[in-house]
């Protein structure tokens, strides 16, 4: 089953297109802390720029690419992100998953998802009418 779905899925890691073009095409430059793996293509293209790309360890989820890989992807420079990483600031936080859809979302207090109730509207806020 797992061959399966490589060939038919696109949003759970690579499809094997994208696995046989990364061993064929490809060149693998680096690997970040969750495990991505990135790649350039052997050859420029005509305005002299390689291809760049990444393998998710997992779901396909962008965010899930860190800032100076997301750079690196982008052609922001020509060296792999961690020859030339800034020491880590004391006020940087581990990533975490975007939580959109998933049990962890934010629900503000009105929210269905926590009963639907909500404080009253204050003397402020008037219904409109179309009588009026």
């Amino acid at each position: 089953m797992n061959i399966l779905m490589k060939i038919f899925t696109w949003w759970d890691g690579a499809t094997i297109g994208t696995l046989i073009d990364s061993w064929r095409h490809g060149e693998e430059v680096g690997q970040d802390a969750q495990g991505n793996r990135y790649f350039r293509g052997r050859k420029k293209n005509a305005q002299g720029n390689e291809r760049r790309w990444v393998i998710y360890s997992g779901s396909n989820d962008a965010s899930r690419v860190p800032a100076e890989w997301h750079g690196w992807l982008h052609g922001s420079g020509d060296d792999v992100p961690e020859s030339n990483l800034p020491p880590p600031r004391i006020w940087e936080v581990d990533y975490t998953p975007n939580a959109t859809g998933t049990m962890g979302a934010y629900r503000p207090s009105g929210a269905l998802e926590k009963g639907g109730v909500r404080a009253r509207a204050t003397g402020d806020y008037e219904a409109w009418s179309p009588d009026q």
